[in-house]
């Protein structure tokens, strides 16, 4: 029988784990130097970027450029928009691809391998080719909301949340991890007279959490930076998310430092999001599995 060695497997650890935090290093940097930048007048921070001093909060530091962030734009509604939208578009998108997922793997249909071959063609399709058709369509389409009856969805939330509640990508993840799940269990579930539904929220969708994180961060990271399609849609400033809003701070007097402080203050929800997602992916993984 091979013995380790104890101390050649610490000195792999130790290796591994000195990889890692240089590769984490590497992708905080970024970060890093925004927040820092955030904290600088235009011209030191402009100065110091010849140095290190780029990535070390020394000098003159204040919170004068979130002040000014503030003054020169809305950014909270900024910010509240774009989480809105965000929010709503993957809970959608996750019921919605999860439930065509479902019924490409475990229902028998007719078309049924037709229809999903012509969903994952859509992944080639650049949407700036149908940004145009899908904008004079979205404005013909009628609405009924708090105001009453309407026509066209142009400066709305749903103009921003509807287009993108279903996609390609979202709907092949599903099919694929739905694929390696055992058909014995939906079989036992159908033999227990439970129905479609039931196998679905019941059965299949408890041991859905990984592909059901990894499809919300790829969804938000998406949504949460759309700007070709929200500059298209939106033109009330009530609507506007945080991409739009960026255009704010390179119009007249452009100051680098209010910029950092706008980008510190739009990324902070995504990394509260990725957060809150690598928990529940862990724990989804830790909780949940499948034994023969």
């Amino acid at each position: 029988m091979a013995v380790i060695d104890p101390s050649n497997r610490g000195l792999r650890l130790t290796t591994r784990y000195l990889v890692l935090s240089l590769i984490a290093l590497i992708f905080i940097f970024p970060l890093v130097f925004m927040v820092v930048s955030s904290l600088k007048p235009d011209q030191q921070l402009l100065a110091d970027t010849a140095s290190l001093r780029a990535f070390l909060p020394v000098g003159d530091i204040s919170l004068d450029n979130y002040v000014a962030a503030f003054e020169r734009a809305p950014v909270g509604l900024f910010v509240f928009n774009s989480v809105l939208v965000t929010g709503v578009t993957v809970l959608l998108s996750l019921l919605v691809c999860s439930l065509a997922g479902f019924a490409f793997v475990f229902m028998e249909w007719r078309g049924q391998g037709l229809v999903l071959s012509i969903i994952l063609a859509t992944l080639i399709v650049p949407f700036e080719t149908i940004a145009i058709p899908l904008l004079l369509i979205v404005n013909q389409l009628p609405w009924i909301g708090l105001d009453g009856f309407s026509i066209g969805w142009l400066n709305s939330y749903q103009v921003q949340i509807l287009p993108w509640t279903a996609d390609g990508l979202t709907i092949f993840l599903f099919v694929q991890y739905f694929r390696d799940l055992p058909r014995e269990l939906i079989e036992a579930a159908r033999v227990e007279g439970a129905s479609w539904w039931m196998i679905y929220r019941r059965v299949v969708m408890p041991l859905a959490g990984p592909v059901l994180a990894t499809a919300a961060i790829l969804k938000f990271l998406v949504m949460y930076n759309q700007y070709l399609w929200p500059l298209m849609v939106v033109q009330e400033e009530s609507y506007r998310p945080v991409m739009v809003g960026l255009q704010y701070f390179f119009q007249l007097n452009r100051a680098w430092g209010e910029i950092m402080a706008y980008l510190s203050l739009i990324t902070l929800p995504v990394l509260i999001f990725y957060i809150m997602l690598q928990r529940a992916f862990i724990s989804s993984i830790a909780s949940t599995g499948v034994k023969g």
